[in-house]
């Protein structure tokens, strides 16, 4: 069944959020109230004041756009009054910013267009290079992702030639072009660039942005549970930072993801929380996108009146503002109300209406709504080959594009217009393939399962036809014994004999040395997952039994701070116990959800984590739990005399293509330690981490080892684990 969710329904919401970071010296925590009482104070009618007149127009642009007008109004006729080119050029910026928000892109793009005059014949980067990226986002909001492109590159261009190496918005922006266009490896690549400069200058609201275009190109591959996660995280970083439109954003978002399961009661509960935000009618895009979104949820239940009144509303809505990101989804859901009312004339106006608009501006996605929609109706009304040239399409768009789902559907198609052509052979291959297709869909989880059932009958079979190759070599043997025994009896019969001996011993020992070695791999893989899976109950009931005591207490903020970190690093521990490699990013992650959950726990202690600039967390993939235990053997073990200046050290490196980490801390070292607890134990845990790091090592197919030493040897206190990490990186 067709669901109105398409990449565009997900990108009009997204794009709300772009020019928040035009500038990130707007914070949006800033005191908009220090400012009030500043403007109350400065009464002088100078630049100061269109300053401060500047800044709180541009931090009401959000949330209270008719605020934003009046404070902008006020400050562009005092800059004109004062004829400072500078603050004029400014005022026309942030004028065309808000308009831009509000989708009322004639006055924005005039208002732009004088900034950037201004800035020129100022000779000012800086302002030219704002401008640029605001343009790129006004061209991304109507649908024009060519021109957008161009503005978005023209800006970091300029941002390059400034020497800056932040990041203002332009790659985070770039990415969603890539996004809209069905490139989804240069966007993430994009993004993930963004994120990662974002955090380093905690910018939260540049986070926002980075993880819901990441989520979003997850749900457009289909990775719906990476997706909410990483929307679950914008909305964590919204609501902290009190933003009401990023929070409507991640609301919108996570209604779309449960829509996609099916669960339209949860879907229809967060598009009503987005609604709800009175903020966000401010902003046509905003109203349009959950229209359709509602829409297609009464479309999936079959209130077909519903659906065509909200449909109709978000088309002359979205005409009015020109936005062609919405008509062409609403267009595509109009279609398929129609199909199902079986009014093929209507249905195909307005597929055909849609898919115009998309091949105008390169919507791929929706594209395939609207190719999809046309073959389905004239396969109904028997017109085949207007059906097969739509579905044929349909196919090279979705294998060009690599939209799986899609690819199904239109093998689907196929395989029925190839059927009623009388066309039986073509049919049985499209027939065929569309199972393939069904079968690629299956849960990764079962689709490892059945390969492990196969190998394991291959194996097994293997094994059957040695043991009756070895039966029909014996056969042949005692046959030719036989016909030699009365002229070379004793000569054979030694021989067969020793033949046989040989046979018998070497099958012996080849059946030892192959149960051996499976059992030894099996006990690794098995220790390997205990290993993975290494939580302590000590930990666990010593977290609890000071959760307890903040309680009772009363210390109701450290005790949810307490709460949520040791959750989420349950969550996260058992989330990597699953898989085989994790994310570097997720394992440093669980690691400093541990450290955090120590530091309440245990004040006496400081932990440093330093990861070099130059490993890319996000591009690395690590076996799980090879950090965490040794830090843990740190904090139980290497401070049992020492009261205060306790010490642990964590260091990431990479130094010639060799991913180190190094575990140091400042107790009484390995050696005093060893002397004085149970040395059996810890050689054995030493022992089984070495044989699972000589296992991940020919796994990975690279150097893995340990390294534990008393850091008395140079000349200091404490102890020093080496552990040289295997890794993949992603490409």
């Amino acid at each position: 069944m067709f669901l109105n969710i398409s990449s565009s329904c997900l990108k009009n919401v997204l794009a709300i959020s772009f020019l928040l970071i035009v500038q990130n010296f707007y914070s949006q925590n800033s005191k908009i109230d220090s400012l009030k009482i500043e403007l109350q104070n400065h009464k002088a009618k100078d630049t100061t004041r269109v300053n401060i007149l500047n800044h709180l127009a541009f931090h009401h642009y959000r949330n209270n756009p008719p605020k934003a007008v009046a404070y902008i109004e006020e400050s562009l006729e005092l800059a004109n009054k004062l004829k400072v080119q500078k603050f004029i050029a400014h005022c026309y910026y942030i004028k065309a910013v808000i308009y831009t928000e509000q989708a009322n892109f004639k006055i924005a793009e005039t208002s732009y267009d004088k900034a950037i005059k201004l800035y020129t014949s100022l000779n000012d980067l800086k302002g030219l290079k704002k401008c640029n990226n605001a343009l790129g986002v006004l061209y991304a909001y109507k649908g024009d992702f060519e021109n957008a492109l161009k503005h978005y590159k023209e800006s970091l261009k300029i941002t390059r030639q400034l020497g800056d190496l932040t990041d203002d918005g332009c790659l985070y922006n770039i990415g969603n072009i890539y996004s809209d266009i069905g490139d989804y490896t240069n966007a993430l690549e994009n993004f993930n660039q963004a994120l990662e400069i974002n955090k380093n200058e905690k910018d939260s609201v540049g986070m926002l942005n980075a993880l819901n275009s990441i989520a979003n190109v997850y749900y457009q591959q289909g990775n719906y549970p990476l997706s909410l996660d990483y929307h679950n995280q914008s909305l964590d970083i919204a609501k902290k930072a009190k933003d009401s439109i990023g929070i409507f954003q991640s609301l919108n978002n996570i209604g779309n993801l449960y829509r996609m399961k099916n669960d339209n009661e949860k879907a229809l509960a967060f598009y009503n929380r987005a609604l709800a935000i009175e903020s966000a009618s401010f902003n046509k895009k905003n109203v349009t996108a959950i229209k359709n979104n509602m829409a297609g949820i009464y479309y999936d239940i079959n209130e077909f009146d519903k659906a065509l009144k909200l449909y109709n509303e978000s088309i002359t809505l979205s005409k009015e503002i020109d936005d062609n990101v919405n008509l062409a989804t609403a267009l595509n859901g109009l279609g398929f109300v129609y199909y199902d009312m079986k009014k093929y004339d209507k249905a195909i106006a307005n597929f055909e209406e849609s898919r115009k608009i998309n091949l105008e501006f390169n919507y791929s996605y929706d594209l395939l709504d609207s190719y999809e929609g046309l073959a389905k109706c004239y396969l109904d009304l028997k017109n085949f080959d207007l059906a097969l040239v739509n579905a044929n399409k349909l196919t090279k768009q979705a294998t060009d594009f690599e939209f799986l789902k899609h690819k199904k559907i239109a093998y689907g198609l196929l395989a029925s217009i190839y059927k009623n052509k009388g066309n039986y052979k073509k049919a049985f291959e499209s027939q065929e393939y569309f199972k393939i297709l069904s079968d690629s869909l299956l849960n990764e989880e079962n689709i490892k399962k059945i390969a492990g059932i196969e190998y394991e009958y291959k194996y097994k079979k293997e094994l059957d036809d040695a043991a009756e190759r070895e039966t029909k070599l014996t056969e042949t043997v005692e046959t030719t014994s036989k016909d030699l025994e009365k002229s070379q009896r004793n000569l054979l019969l030694g021989i067969i004999t020793f033949l046989a001996v040989a046979m018998v011993l070497g099958s012996i020992i080849f059946y030892l040395k192959l149960r051996n070695s499976k059992a030894k791999t099996q006990n690794i893989i098995t220790e390997q997952k205990l290993l993975r899976t290494q939580m302590t109950p000590h930990f666990i009931f010593n977290s609890l039994s000071v959760l307890q005591g903040m309680i009772l207490n009363k210390e109701e903020s450290k005790s949810v701070s307490y709460l949520s970190k040791f959750s989420k690093l349950l969550r996260i521990t058992l989330e990597n116990s699953r898989d085989k490699t994790v994310l570097l990013s997720q394992e440093l992650e669980a690691v400093d959800n541990y450290l955090s959950l120590q530091n309440i726990e245990n004040e006496k202690v400081s932990f440093n984590l330093n990861v070099n600039k130059v490993i890319e967390t996000n591009r690395i993939k690590v076996p799980p739990m090879l950090i965490q235990p040794f830090v843990e053997n740190a904090i139980e073990h290497a401070f049992k005399n020492q009261k205060d200046n306790c010490i642990i050290e964590i260091k990431l490196t990479l130094v010639n293509s060799k991913l180190i980490c190094v575990i140091l801390d400042n107790g009484m070292g390995i050696d005093s330690s060893e002397r004085n607890s149970n040395q059996n134990k810890k050689s054995l845990a030493t022992k089984i981490t070495k044989e699972r790091l000589d296992y991940l090592s020919k796994d990975f197919k690279m150097d893995a080892s340990i390294t534990i030493e008393d850091r008395s040897k140079y000349n200091t206190q404490g102890t020093q684990v080496t552990i040289q990490m295997p890794y993949n990186k992603l490409t």
